[in-house]
Protein backbone atom coordinates (compact mmCIF):
# COMPACT_ATOMS: atom_id res chain seq x y z
CA UNK A 1 0.00 0.00 0.00
CA UNK A 2 1.26 3.15 -0.88
CA UNK A 3 0.33 7.00 0.41
CA UNK A 4 2.11 10.20 -1.43
CA UNK A 5 1.79 13.05 0.70
CA UNK A 6 2.43 16.37 -1.37
CA UNK A 7 3.34 19.44 0.48
CA UNK A 8 1.79 22.66 -0.94
CA UNK A 9 1.69 24.97 2.16
CA UNK A 10 4.38 27.18 0.87
CA UNK A 11 3.50 31.19 0.12
CA UNK A 12 6.75 31.57 -2.25
CA UNK A 13 7.40 35.26 -0.83
CA UNK A 14 10.19 35.77 -3.45
CA UNK A 15 8.07 35.00 -6.33
CA UNK A 16 6.27 38.72 -5.56
CA UNK A 17 2.79 37.26 -6.20
CA UNK A 18 -0.94 36.99 -4.95
CA UNK A 19 -0.75 33.43 -6.57
CA UNK A 20 -0.31 30.48 -4.41
CA UNK A 21 3.66 29.32 -5.45
CA UNK A 22 2.57 25.31 -6.27
CA UNK A 23 -0.15 26.94 -8.85
CA UNK A 24 2.62 29.23 -10.85
CA UNK A 25 2.89 27.41 -13.89
CA UNK A 26 5.59 25.32 -15.92
CA UNK A 27 5.26 24.40 -19.53
CA UNK A 28 2.02 26.28 -19.35
CA UNK A 29 0.56 23.82 -16.09
CA UNK A 30 0.72 24.30 -12.35
CA UNK A 31 3.74 23.48 -10.93
CA UNK A 32 1.29 21.12 -8.62
CA UNK A 33 -0.37 19.73 -11.65
CA UNK A 34 3.15 18.03 -12.74
CA UNK A 35 3.46 16.79 -9.18
CA UNK A 36 0.38 15.24 -9.27
CA UNK A 37 0.89 13.77 -12.88
CA UNK A 38 4.06 11.51 -11.56
CA UNK A 39 2.62 10.37 -8.40
CA UNK A 40 -0.82 8.78 -10.28
CA UNK A 41 1.63 6.76 -12.14
CA UNK A 42 3.03 4.78 -9.31
CA UNK A 43 -0.38 3.78 -8.59
CA UNK A 44 -1.10 5.35 -4.86
CA UNK A 45 -3.43 4.08 -2.61
CA UNK A 46 -4.21 7.55 -1.06
CA UNK A 47 -2.83 11.08 -2.51
CA UNK A 48 -2.82 13.83 0.31
CA UNK A 49 -2.16 17.65 -0.51
CA UNK A 50 -1.22 19.84 2.41
CA UNK A 51 -2.01 23.34 1.98
CA UNK A 52 -1.74 26.46 3.95
CA UNK A 53 -1.47 30.42 1.98
CA UNK A 54 -3.73 30.30 -0.67
CA UNK A 55 -5.41 27.13 0.25
CA UNK A 56 -8.68 27.59 -1.15
CA UNK A 57 -7.07 28.76 -4.37
CA UNK A 58 -5.07 25.40 -4.75
CA UNK A 59 -8.33 23.60 -3.70
CA UNK A 60 -10.47 25.02 -6.37
CA UNK A 61 -7.51 24.69 -8.95
CA UNK A 62 -7.99 21.05 -8.45
CA UNK A 63 -12.08 20.76 -7.46
CA UNK A 64 -13.49 17.52 -9.22
CA UNK A 65 -10.07 15.03 -8.50
CA UNK A 66 -11.96 12.62 -6.50
CA UNK A 67 -8.77 10.72 -5.59
CA UNK A 68 -6.68 14.00 -3.82
CA UNK A 69 -7.52 14.58 -0.33
CA UNK A 70 -6.49 18.32 1.09
CA UNK A 71 -5.74 19.01 4.54
CA UNK A 72 -4.60 22.18 6.02
CA UNK A 73 -1.27 23.61 7.72
CA UNK A 74 -1.70 26.64 10.12
CA UNK A 75 0.31 28.01 10.73
CA UNK A 76 3.32 26.45 8.82
CA UNK A 77 5.78 25.30 11.38
CA UNK A 78 8.18 23.60 9.16
CA UNK A 79 8.47 20.55 6.56
CA UNK A 80 7.63 18.24 9.54
CA UNK A 81 5.03 19.57 11.19
CA UNK A 82 3.30 19.63 7.10
CA UNK A 83 3.83 15.89 7.16
CA UNK A 84 2.09 15.60 10.10
CA UNK A 85 -1.20 17.58 9.56
CA UNK A 86 -1.47 14.31 6.90
CA UNK A 87 -0.85 11.44 9.32
CA UNK A 88 -4.51 10.88 9.90
CA UNK A 89 -5.28 10.35 6.58
CA UNK A 90 -2.63 8.06 5.90
CA UNK A 91 -3.71 4.44 5.50
CA UNK A 92 -1.47 1.59 6.64
CA UNK A 93 -1.52 -2.15 6.48
CA UNK A 94 -1.76 -4.85 9.37
CA UNK A 95 1.17 -6.34 8.26
CA UNK A 96 3.31 -3.09 7.93
CA UNK A 97 4.17 -3.83 4.09
CA UNK A 98 3.02 -0.17 3.53
CA UNK A 99 4.55 3.06 2.33
CA UNK A 100 4.43 6.91 2.60
CA UNK A 101 6.08 8.89 -0.21
CA UNK A 102 6.52 12.18 0.68
CA UNK A 103 6.98 15.14 -2.42
CA UNK A 104 6.91 18.91 -2.78
CA UNK A 105 4.54 20.79 -4.71
CA UNK A 106 7.23 23.21 -5.90
CA UNK A 107 9.91 20.24 -6.79
CA UNK A 108 7.69 19.57 -10.26
CA UNK A 109 9.70 17.67 -12.32
CA UNK A 110 11.13 14.26 -10.54
CA UNK A 111 10.09 11.73 -13.08
CA UNK A 112 8.58 8.90 -11.99
CA UNK A 113 10.84 5.95 -12.27
CA UNK A 114 13.46 7.88 -10.42
CA UNK A 115 10.80 7.66 -7.33
CA UNK A 116 10.40 3.75 -8.39
CA UNK A 117 14.00 3.45 -7.54
CA UNK A 118 13.70 5.31 -4.49
CA UNK A 119 10.72 3.37 -3.13
CA UNK A 120 12.66 -0.11 -4.07
CA UNK A 121 15.80 1.59 -2.18
CA UNK A 122 13.81 1.49 0.74
CA UNK A 123 14.01 -2.12 1.36
CA UNK A 124 12.80 -3.11 5.18
CA UNK A 125 13.23 0.32 5.70
CA UNK A 126 13.81 3.83 4.76
CA UNK A 127 15.56 6.09 1.66
CA UNK A 128 16.01 9.23 1.22
CA UNK A 129 16.62 11.27 -2.77
CA UNK A 130 20.30 12.85 -2.77
CA UNK A 131 22.86 14.25 -5.38
CA UNK A 132 25.92 15.37 -5.54
CA UNK A 133 26.57 19.20 -5.86
CA UNK A 134 29.34 21.75 -6.85
CA UNK A 135 27.46 23.85 -5.04
CA UNK A 136 25.56 22.74 -2.29
CA UNK A 137 24.49 26.24 -0.59
CA UNK A 138 21.11 26.53 0.86
CA UNK A 139 20.90 22.34 0.79
CA UNK A 140 20.37 20.01 3.94
CA UNK A 141 23.71 18.17 3.67
CA UNK A 142 23.86 13.88 3.61
CA UNK A 143 26.09 13.11 6.90
CA UNK A 144 27.12 9.34 6.66
CA UNK A 145 29.13 7.22 9.33
CA UNK A 146 32.39 5.43 8.90
CA UNK A 147 30.41 2.91 6.96
CA UNK A 148 29.43 5.03 4.58
CA UNK A 149 25.71 4.48 5.62
CA UNK A 150 23.27 7.21 5.71
CA UNK A 151 23.35 8.82 9.25
CA UNK A 152 21.75 12.10 9.57
CA UNK A 153 20.93 15.15 7.69
CA UNK A 154 21.54 18.32 8.86
CA UNK A 155 20.45 21.72 7.73
CA UNK A 156 22.45 24.51 5.92
CA UNK A 157 21.67 27.00 8.90
CA UNK A 158 22.36 24.29 11.61
CA UNK A 159 25.94 22.62 9.64
CA UNK A 160 29.16 23.14 10.95
CA UNK A 161 31.92 24.12 9.49
CA UNK A 162 33.08 20.61 8.62
CA UNK A 163 29.77 19.55 7.58
CA UNK A 164 29.36 22.58 4.93
CA UNK A 165 31.91 21.46 2.81
CA UNK A 166 30.15 18.02 2.17
CA UNK A 167 28.82 18.11 -1.22
CA UNK A 168 25.64 15.39 -0.86
CA UNK A 169 22.79 16.96 -0.19
CA UNK A 170 19.39 16.21 0.36
CA UNK A 171 16.61 17.23 -1.78
CA UNK A 172 13.91 16.69 0.93
CA UNK A 173 11.87 13.61 -0.88
CA UNK A 174 11.92 10.68 0.93
CA UNK A 175 9.74 6.96 1.27
CA UNK A 176 9.11 5.86 5.01
CA UNK A 177 7.40 2.68 6.32
CA UNK A 178 4.14 4.44 7.33
CA UNK A 179 3.61 3.47 10.87
CA UNK A 180 7.44 4.35 11.90
CA UNK A 181 6.52 7.62 10.16
CA UNK A 182 3.65 8.29 12.36
CA UNK A 183 5.93 7.55 15.25
CA UNK A 184 9.20 9.73 13.94
CA UNK A 185 7.10 12.48 14.09
CA UNK A 186 5.50 12.45 17.36
CA UNK A 187 9.20 12.75 18.29
CA UNK A 188 10.89 15.65 16.35
CA UNK A 189 11.24 19.18 17.37
CA UNK A 190 11.81 22.17 16.86
CA UNK A 191 15.08 23.30 18.56
CA UNK A 192 16.65 24.75 15.62
CA UNK A 193 18.18 28.31 14.02
CA UNK A 194 14.73 28.30 12.47
CA UNK A 195 12.59 27.40 14.98
CA UNK A 196 10.69 25.07 12.74
CA UNK A 197 9.84 20.92 13.02
CA UNK A 198 11.98 19.29 10.16
CA UNK A 199 10.90 16.27 8.34
CA UNK A 200 14.58 15.63 8.10
CA UNK A 201 15.34 14.98 11.95
CA UNK A 202 13.28 11.50 11.06
CA UNK A 203 16.76 10.51 9.27
CA UNK A 204 18.69 10.53 13.09
CA UNK A 205 15.62 8.49 15.03
CA UNK A 206 15.53 6.08 11.93
CA UNK A 207 19.43 5.31 12.29
CA UNK A 208 19.03 5.54 16.48
CA UNK A 209 16.10 3.10 16.04
CA UNK A 210 17.78 0.30 13.82
CA UNK A 211 16.10 1.34 10.82
CA UNK A 212 18.47 1.18 8.10
CA UNK A 213 18.20 4.52 5.73
CA UNK A 214 19.41 4.17 2.06
CA UNK A 215 19.70 6.51 -0.64
CA UNK A 216 18.87 6.96 -4.67
CA UNK A 217 19.57 9.29 -6.89
CA UNK A 218 17.90 11.31 -9.63
CA UNK A 219 18.54 10.66 -13.15
CA UNK A 220 19.24 14.31 -13.91
CA UNK A 221 19.94 17.69 -12.38
CA UNK A 222 16.53 19.52 -13.06
CA UNK A 223 14.59 16.59 -11.58
CA UNK A 224 15.28 18.08 -8.18
CA UNK A 225 14.84 21.78 -8.51
CA UNK A 226 12.55 23.67 -6.75
CA UNK A 227 11.25 26.99 -7.73
CA UNK A 228 11.32 29.88 -5.22
CA UNK A 229 12.11 32.62 -7.44
CA UNK A 230 10.62 34.11 -11.03
CA UNK A 231 14.59 33.41 -11.88
CA UNK A 232 14.48 29.99 -10.80
CA UNK A 233 10.86 29.61 -12.63
CA UNK A 234 12.20 30.91 -15.47
CA UNK A 235 15.73 28.56 -15.29
CA UNK A 236 13.62 25.53 -15.06
CA UNK A 237 11.70 26.45 -17.77
CA UNK A 238 14.22 26.16 -19.93
CA UNK A 239 15.77 22.74 -18.57
CA UNK A 240 11.93 21.43 -19.43
CA UNK A 241 11.98 22.59 -22.59
CA UNK A 242 15.70 21.52 -23.62
CA UNK A 243 14.55 17.99 -22.58
CA UNK A 244 11.20 17.58 -24.18
CA UNK A 245 13.25 18.97 -27.25
CA UNK A 246 15.94 16.00 -26.74
CA UNK A 247 13.93 13.37 -26.24
CA UNK A 248 11.59 14.32 -29.29
CA UNK A 249 14.87 14.60 -30.90
CA UNK A 250 16.06 11.31 -29.95
CA UNK A 251 13.07 10.04 -31.39
CA UNK A 252 13.86 11.71 -34.96
CA UNK A 253 11.90 14.81 -34.88
CA UNK A 254 13.67 17.78 -36.76
CA UNK A 255 14.45 20.89 -34.79
CA UNK A 256 15.69 23.92 -35.87
CA UNK A 257 17.15 25.18 -32.45
CA UNK A 258 16.03 23.03 -29.34
CA UNK A 259 16.82 26.41 -27.63
CA UNK A 260 13.45 27.75 -29.06
CA UNK A 261 11.20 25.29 -28.72
CA UNK A 262 7.93 25.07 -26.15
CA UNK A 263 5.94 21.85 -25.53
CA UNK A 264 3.12 23.10 -22.78
CA UNK A 265 1.19 19.10 -23.24
CA UNK A 266 1.65 16.47 -25.26
CA UNK A 267 3.32 16.13 -28.97
CA UNK A 268 3.05 13.08 -30.66
CA UNK A 269 5.20 13.11 -34.17
CA UNK A 270 5.43 10.73 -36.91
CA UNK A 271 8.43 9.94 -39.14
CA UNK A 272 10.11 13.18 -40.78
CA UNK A 273 8.22 16.27 -39.05
CA UNK A 274 10.09 19.01 -39.09
CA UNK A 275 9.71 21.96 -36.53
CA UNK A 276 10.78 25.44 -36.88
CA UNK A 277 12.48 27.67 -34.15
CA UNK A 278 9.88 29.80 -31.84
CA UNK A 279 6.64 27.50 -32.11
CA UNK A 280 4.22 26.63 -29.03
CA UNK A 281 2.89 23.28 -28.65
CA UNK A 282 -0.12 23.15 -26.38
CA UNK A 283 -2.61 20.66 -25.02
CA UNK A 284 -2.83 17.74 -27.02
CA UNK A 285 -1.09 18.24 -30.54
CA UNK A 286 -0.32 15.26 -33.23
CA UNK A 287 1.84 15.85 -35.93
CA UNK A 288 1.88 12.58 -38.63
CA UNK A 289 4.62 11.65 -41.27
CA UNK A 290 5.68 14.18 -43.16
CA UNK A 291 4.50 17.30 -42.08
CA UNK A 292 6.12 20.82 -41.65
CA UNK A 293 5.59 23.53 -38.96
CA UNK A 294 7.23 27.03 -39.83
CA UNK A 295 8.25 29.54 -37.67
CA UNK A 296 6.47 30.86 -34.64
CA UNK A 297 3.13 28.96 -35.11
CA UNK A 298 0.83 28.12 -31.79
CA UNK A 299 -0.90 24.64 -32.32
CA UNK A 300 -3.13 23.99 -29.52
CA UNK A 301 -5.12 20.73 -29.48
CA UNK A 302 -4.91 20.19 -33.00
CA UNK A 303 -4.59 16.65 -35.05
CA UNK A 304 -2.35 17.61 -38.40
CA UNK A 305 -2.17 14.83 -41.21
CA UNK A 306 0.44 13.23 -43.08
CA UNK A 307 2.51 15.81 -45.97
CA UNK A 308 0.54 19.25 -44.13
CA UNK A 309 2.47 22.62 -44.40
CA UNK A 310 1.91 24.87 -41.50
CA UNK A 311 3.34 28.26 -43.08
CA UNK A 312 4.90 30.78 -40.83
CA UNK A 313 2.78 32.92 -37.59
CA UNK A 314 -0.49 30.24 -37.81
CA UNK A 315 -2.99 29.80 -34.79
CA UNK A 316 -4.48 26.08 -35.00
CA UNK A 317 -6.72 25.60 -31.83
CA UNK A 318 -8.63 22.64 -31.33
CA UNK A 319 -8.55 22.22 -35.32
CA UNK A 320 -8.52 18.99 -37.71
CA UNK A 321 -6.61 18.77 -40.57
CA UNK A 322 -6.10 16.44 -43.13
CA UNK A 323 -3.42 15.17 -45.10
CA UNK A 324 -1.34 17.08 -47.88
CA UNK A 325 -3.13 20.68 -47.00
CA UNK A 326 -1.45 24.16 -46.61
CA UNK A 327 -2.29 26.11 -43.73
CA UNK A 328 -0.73 29.98 -43.67
CA UNK A 329 1.30 31.82 -43.11
CA UNK A 330 -0.88 33.75 -40.92
CA UNK A 331 -3.51 31.42 -41.28
CA UNK A 332 -5.97 30.77 -38.11
CA UNK A 333 -8.14 27.43 -37.51
CA UNK A 334 -10.01 28.06 -34.41
CA UNK A 335 -12.09 25.54 -32.73
CA UNK A 336 -14.50 23.10 -34.82
CA UNK A 337 -12.52 23.87 -38.17
CA UNK A 338 -12.16 20.70 -40.19
CA UNK A 339 -9.69 21.17 -43.10
CA UNK A 340 -9.74 18.43 -45.80
CA UNK A 341 -7.38 16.45 -48.13
CA UNK A 342 -5.22 18.66 -50.22
CA UNK A 343 -7.19 22.03 -48.80
CA UNK A 344 -5.71 25.32 -48.34
CA UNK A 345 -6.22 28.30 -46.01
CA UNK A 346 -4.17 31.01 -46.38
CA UNK A 347 -3.01 33.84 -45.26
CA UNK A 348 -5.07 36.23 -42.87
CA UNK A 349 -8.14 33.57 -43.11
CA UNK A 350 -10.06 32.61 -39.86
CA UNK A 351 -11.83 29.57 -40.18
CA UNK A 352 -14.70 28.67 -37.12
CA UNK A 353 -16.78 25.27 -36.46
CA UNK A 354 -16.74 24.92 -40.26
CA UNK A 355 -15.33 22.72 -42.86
CA UNK A 356 -13.37 23.13 -45.78
CA UNK A 357 -14.26 19.79 -47.74
CA UNK A 358 -10.87 18.39 -50.02
CA UNK A 359 -9.52 20.29 -52.67
CA UNK A 360 -10.92 23.45 -51.62
CA UNK A 361 -8.88 26.98 -51.30
CA UNK A 362 -9.50 29.82 -49.07
CA UNK A 363 -6.16 31.83 -49.67
CA UNK A 364 -6.81 35.83 -48.53
CA UNK A 365 -8.21 37.47 -46.12
CA UNK A 366 -11.95 35.54 -45.55
CA UNK A 367 -13.65 34.95 -42.39
CA UNK A 368 -15.76 31.30 -42.58
CA UNK A 369 -17.98 30.53 -39.34
CA UNK A 370 -20.99 28.20 -38.91
CA UNK A 371 -20.16 26.42 -42.43
CA UNK A 372 -19.74 23.14 -44.72
CA UNK A 373 -17.63 23.99 -47.59
CA UNK A 374 -17.99 20.72 -50.53
CA UNK A 375 -14.99 19.89 -52.34
CA UNK A 376 -13.15 21.77 -54.92
CA UNK A 377 -14.83 24.95 -53.93
CA UNK A 378 -12.44 28.46 -54.55
CA UNK A 379 -13.18 30.75 -51.84
CA UNK A 380 -12.28 34.71 -53.26
CA UNK A 381 -10.25 36.96 -51.19
CA UNK A 382 -12.58 39.11 -48.54
CA UNK A 383 -15.40 36.51 -48.42
CA UNK A 384 -17.41 36.56 -45.17
CA UNK A 385 -19.69 34.37 -43.80
CA UNK A 386 -22.52 36.87 -41.69
CA UNK A 387 -23.03 33.95 -39.11
CA UNK A 388 -24.12 36.09 -36.33
CA UNK A 389 -26.99 38.76 -35.58
CA UNK A 390 -25.52 39.76 -32.45
CA UNK A 391 -27.32 36.94 -30.70
CA UNK A 392 -27.91 33.54 -32.88
CA UNK A 393 -25.64 31.68 -35.13
CA UNK A 394 -26.76 30.43 -38.68
CA UNK A 395 -25.23 28.29 -40.73
CA UNK A 396 -23.73 28.29 -44.73
CA UNK A 397 -23.78 25.93 -46.57
CA UNK A 398 -21.78 25.87 -50.33
CA UNK A 399 -21.54 22.81 -52.46
CA UNK A 400 -19.28 21.27 -54.40
CA UNK A 401 -17.34 22.87 -57.22
CA UNK A 402 -18.51 26.54 -56.25
CA UNK A 403 -17.05 29.52 -56.93
CA UNK A 404 -17.17 32.56 -54.38
CA UNK A 405 -16.19 35.80 -55.91
CA UNK A 406 -14.11 38.10 -53.98
CA UNK A 407 -15.84 40.78 -51.47
CA UNK A 408 -19.10 38.22 -51.03
CA UNK A 409 -21.28 38.55 -48.23
CA UNK A 410 -23.19 34.69 -47.28
CA UNK A 411 -25.81 36.10 -44.90
CA UNK A 412 -27.12 32.92 -43.47
CA UNK A 413 -28.72 31.48 -43.51
CA UNK A 414 -27.91 31.01 -46.75
CA UNK A 415 -27.29 27.83 -49.08
CA UNK A 416 -24.76 27.73 -52.61
CA UNK A 417 -25.57 25.19 -54.77
CA UNK A 418 -23.65 22.79 -56.26
CA UNK A 419 -21.15 24.09 -59.56
CA UNK A 420 -22.34 28.00 -58.55
CA UNK A 421 -20.52 31.03 -59.16
CA UNK A 422 -21.32 34.54 -57.19
CA UNK A 423 -19.73 37.20 -58.93
CA UNK A 424 -17.18 39.64 -56.52
CA UNK A 425 -18.69 41.97 -54.66
CA UNK A 426 -21.80 40.01 -54.18
CA UNK A 427 -24.02 39.99 -51.33
CA UNK A 428 -26.25 36.88 -51.22
CA UNK A 429 -29.15 36.47 -48.41
CA UNK A 430 -31.33 34.20 -50.58
CA UNK A 431 -30.15 30.30 -51.88
CA UNK A 432 -27.94 30.51 -55.00
CA UNK A 433 -28.93 27.80 -57.55
CA UNK A 434 -26.32 25.33 -59.00
CA UNK A 435 -24.35 25.67 -61.98
CA UNK A 436 -25.54 29.51 -62.36
CA UNK A 437 -23.96 32.58 -61.95
CA UNK A 438 -25.27 34.58 -59.08
CA UNK A 439 -24.98 38.64 -58.66
CA UNK A 440 -26.18 41.42 -56.71
CA UNK A 441 -24.13 44.53 -57.93
CA UNK A 442 -25.94 47.62 -58.73
CA UNK A 443 -25.29 48.38 -62.48
CA UNK A 444 -21.93 50.69 -63.21
CA UNK A 445 -22.25 54.04 -63.87
CA UNK A 446 -20.37 56.89 -64.65
CA UNK A 447 -21.39 61.07 -64.01
CA UNK A 448 -20.26 63.11 -66.75
CA UNK A 449 -19.45 66.71 -65.90
CA UNK A 450 -18.85 65.18 -62.25
CA UNK A 451 -16.12 67.60 -60.41
CA UNK A 452 -14.11 66.90 -57.56
CA UNK A 453 -15.14 69.33 -54.38
CA UNK A 454 -12.19 71.86 -54.14
CA UNK A 455 -10.82 73.26 -50.60
CA UNK A 456 -12.66 76.37 -49.81
CA UNK A 457 -10.01 79.54 -49.06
Amino acid sequence: MLNIVILAAGLGKRMQSDLPKVLHTLAGRPMLSHVLDTARQLSPDRIVVVVGHGAERVRAAFAGQSDLEFVLQDPQQGTGHAVQQAVPRLLETPDGRDATLVLYGDVPLVQADTLSRLLGARGAGMAVLTEELADPAGYGRIVRDAAGRVARIVEHKDASERELRINEVNTGILAAPTALLREWLSRIDNRNAQGEYYLTDIIGLSVGDGVPVNAAHPHARWETMGVNSRLQQAQLEREWQAEQARRLLHMGVAIADPARFDLRGSLVCGRDVFIDVGCVFEGRVALADGVRIGPHCVIKDTSVGPGTQVDAFSHLSDAVVADQARIGPYARLRPGADIGSHAHVGNFVEIKKSRLGAGSKANHLSYIGDAQIGERVNIGAGTITCNYDGVNKFGTIIEDDAFIGSDTQLVAPVKVGRGATLGAGTTLTRDAPADQLTLSRPPQKSVPGWVRPLKKS
